[in-house]
């Protein structure tokens, strides 16, 4: 489950930073410069990072991301043009080890507000995907061959989908800004509260959606969604693991088609930035509907919604549709 990991070279990895730091947010203007704007220039990694720096630096930032809308941001790889834009910024907001090539990019650059959101709430290590009800031995093969960095990789990044964790990150991200940008601290503190509000009220609404329903076993493409999971007190199944785009083995496509029968599956759910084939083969084989859970790491014309919270509540109505919501 471990997730794959690139080793890029400083030549590549400075020659990979160029092509994303030119799309912008929705939000951020219409500069397509990284940094040397009027504004306090913050570049995220992907997403998730850049709907933070929005939320929060409303008005008085200027965000640019890494990772192009459509883009699959696991094995993102960025341009020279990009490694140098990276350092004119005044702040980068990235999540360590979900994207190995930002990090090299970042520990190399010498922005002087580095804010990592992997730092700033508890990640986990949900497990193997292989055993997460009857697998069980093979699991105990994991621990064997996972030296200390692989079980560091294992931990899973997905925090964003956990409304209270990411609200946690939120909190660590304001604190940074402040810091960095005393003369707005004021507004970004006003922001940040009407950001975790919101989070809040996303998180009640999980909450009381997910309480009473006839299924808690869920299957995904890869393993996006543990903390949700944990969080609401349900079961991810995933084909893949932490990576989208790793291979399952047959023998776990057929402990799924296993499962779904004993667990009451209906639905498997597939996403809009990776491929569906294998999702829609084992609902085929299976004979389960399928349907998208969307992982939010980034937005596009088929995404359910515009932003996080409109992809969000869609991601709640498909889960209680196939959890069998009472």
């Amino acid at each position: 489950m471990n997730v794959r990991r690139h080793h890029i070279s400083g030549i590549a990895v400075a020659a990979v930073t160029a092509l994303g730091l030119g799309t912008l947010s929705a939000c951020s203007g219409d500069s397509s410069a990284a940094g040397n704007t009027d504004k306090f220039d913050v570049v995220a990694s992907f997403y998730p990072m850049q709907f933070l720096a929005e939320q929060i630096g409303g008005d008085h930032v200027n965000v640019t991301t890494l990772t192009e809308p459509g883009q699959e941001p696991h094995d993102l790889e960025l341009s020279t043009k990009q490694t140098a834009a990276l350092g004119e910024a005044d702040a980068v907001l990235y999540l360590k080890t979900l994207q190995p090539a930002v990090d090299e990019a970042v520990a190399q650059s010498g922005v002087k507000t580095k804010i990592d959101a992997a730092s700033l709430t508890k990640l986990e290590d949900h497990g193997s995907v292989e055993h997460e009800h009857e697998g069980e031995g093979k699991g105990e093969g994991k621990t064997e061959e996972a030296p200390a960095e692989e079980e560091e990789h294992a931990l899973d990044p997905h925090i964003w989908l956990d409304p209270v964790k990411y609200a946690e990150v939120a909190e660590g991200v304001t604190k940074a800004l402040e810091k960095a940008d005393p003369d707005h601290a004021a507004d970004y503190r006003k922001n940040a509260d009407a950001l975790t509000k919101k989070l809040a009220g996303l998180n009640t609404q999980f909450t009381d959606g997910l309480k009473n329903t006839r299924s808690k076993v869920f299957f995904t493409n890869h393993a996006a969604f543990g903390y949700l999971a944990e969080r609401y007190g349900l079961t991810q199944e995933a084909i893949s693991g932490l990576d989208p785009e790793s291979e399952p083995s047959p023998a776990r496509i057929k402990e799924l088609q296993t499962e779904a029968k004993a667990d009451g599956v209906t639905t498997v759910f597939y996403e809009t930035l990776v491929s569906d084939k294998t999702a829609k083969t084992l609902a085929q084989d299976a004979n389960l509907k399928t349907d998208v859970l969307d992982p939010l790491e980034g937005i596009t014309d088929k995404s359910k919604g515009e932003d996080y919270f409109q992809v969000m509540e869609s991601n709640l109505k498909s889960l209680k549709t196939a959890l069998g919501a009472k």
